[in-house]
């Protein structure tokens, strides 16, 4: 009965597919959830590949699992993904759905590299049992959704299979601590001459030994709880790197993987410092896969950070810089503030981290935003920063909070009205800051930008 349940609910799921193009609606996950509607255990039927790859953490899941899937469609290999759908158990079903035929045996596929929210661990791994699993990190995410990042390693503790083999941030001793029973490689980067001792951040969630509850000291900490620690009290201390990224060069774009003793020499694919770790990540988990340290780079040179995620261009000497930063996630924006403040050149900011797509159902709790550090705006580099949309005044208040002179904020609940408060100095960036649910809104500012920045060409070339 089960299996034959399992059959009606895909191909009704399948026949949803051209139904939703022919309709044109978006619906990425509507044939998974359509399919666990009828079948609860859906993914419990469908066949898998042998080998499976999921990516989970906080932040940086999706540029991990994109990495990885360019990389192995480069080099051969034939993957199914949810690259094209949502990451919780809905749109991984989407996933199957879509690579398996009417029995639900899947279609000329070596292996499957998932993107797994948190979360969704209890309702997927039962189900989907991955090979490996990539952590990226484990930080404070949305404190309606995610609570606490003890919290969310519990969930994955309770969820991962025994005989799943784990890649996991050795410079980050919560997700570290993760399944411990299982088999495990780290990875991580060697002391930066940026590094601190000190907690330069307003998160800062972990200060005392998971072991003893005694006091921890840092080595060297990178941001927030990011960094290598010792436990005075009881000796417990950050685990080694089997895959350390070694001789970071920022002005080279360069750096070097250690692994077992041998180096191997990388190009960087991004000037930040939250996206090399998404990178010495992806390697990790390339590594454990069999490919060489010679074909990774060598696909690696031309793979990019995913356009949705940040994009540059200039247009009539004006640079507009596309950065996501995920509303209710205090340390994603933290992280981009810190990147922002330490890039050359003088900027303006256009924020409009906005969850419009929840607005309908419920209040954006704006706590995250206290959470934040705001401060790292308060910089001489950044010539004005602009309030846009719904939540224009609560960026304000907090803004002016983090000591920043208000004749520098403008505020505008109009996102394309906002653009006019622009000074658009030839030579300056612009950085549009804006969240998930905002992405299709920002770039249609960053279209109006651009028709406002070439009109202003045309009137130059006119006089």
């Amino acid at each position: 009965m089960g299996k034959l349940r399992f059959l009606f609910a895909l191909w009704m799921a399948k026949l949803s597919i051209p139904a939703l193009k022919i309709t044109h609606h978006n619906g990425t996950d509507f044939p998974g959830s359509l399919a666990i509607k009828l079948c609860p255990d859906f993914l419990r039927y469908v066949e898998k590949p042998k080998t499976i790859v999921a990516v989970t953490g906080t932040n940086g899941k999706t540029t991990v699992a994109n990495l990885l899937l360019d990389v192995l469609e480069k080099s051969g290999r034939k993957v199914m993904s949810n690259r094209a759908g949502s990451n919780i158990v809905s749109g991984i079903s989407t996933a199957f759905i879509r690579a398996c035929d009417g029995r639900g045996r899947l279609k000329d596929c070596d292996m499957a590299v998932l993107e797994v929210d948190e979360r969704s661990s209890p309702k997927v791994y039962p189900y989907v049992k991955p090979t490996y699993l990539v952590i990226t990190n484990l930080f404070r995410d949305s404190i309606m959704r995610n609570a606490h990042p003890g919290y969310i390693a519990d969930i994955l503790t309770a969820s991962i299979p025994t005989d799943t083999r784990l890649i996991l941030n050795a410079d980050d001793l919560i997700s570290c601590g993760v399944a411990p029973e299982n088999s495990r490689v780290y990875f991580g980067i060697d002391r930066l001459s940026t590094d601190v001792t000190d907690c330069m951040n307003l998160l800062n969630d972990m200060r005392i030994c998971p072991k003893c509850s005694g006091a921890l000291r840092f080595e060297y900490r990178r941001y927030h709880h990011i960094g290598r620690a010792v436990c005075e009290s009881c000796g417990f201390h950050s685990p080694e790197s089997d895959y350390l990224a070694r001789d970071v060069d920022f002005e080279k774009g360069s750096m070097v993987i250690g692994e077992k003793g041998e180096t191997a020499d990388y190009k960087l694919i991004t000037d930040s410092l939250f996206n090399v770790y998404n990178m010495v990540t992806a390697i990790a988990a390339l590594r454990q896969l069999g490919l060489s340290h010679e074909e990774i780079a060598g696909e690696l040179d031309h793979a990019a950070i995913l356009g949705t995620r940040h994009s540059e261009e200039t247009v009539n000497g004006v640079g507009i810089v596309m950065e996501m930063s995920k509303d209710k996630n205090a340390l994603a924006c933290s992280r981009n503030f810190d990147y922002i403040q330490n890039r050359p050149g003088t900027k303006e900011l256009f924020l409009m981290m906005n969850c419009l797509g929840v607005a309908k159902n419920w209040s954006e709790n704006p706590s995250w935003m206290y959470d934040t550090d705001f401060e790292f705006l308060n910089h001489d580099n950044i010539r004005q920063l602009i309030c846009a949309g719904p939540r224009a005044r609560d960026y304000k208040l907090r803004l002016l909070l983090a000591g920043i002179p208000e004749e520098k904020i403008a505020v505008e609940d109009d996102e394309f009205r906002a653009l006019h408060h622009l000074q658009l100095v030839p030579g300056d960036d612009v950085f549009i800051l804006y969240g998930v649910d905002g992405m299709p809104r920002a770039f249609r500012v960053k279209e109006k930008l651009k028709e406002m920045l070439l009109a202003k060409e045309e009137t130059i070339d006119e006089g």
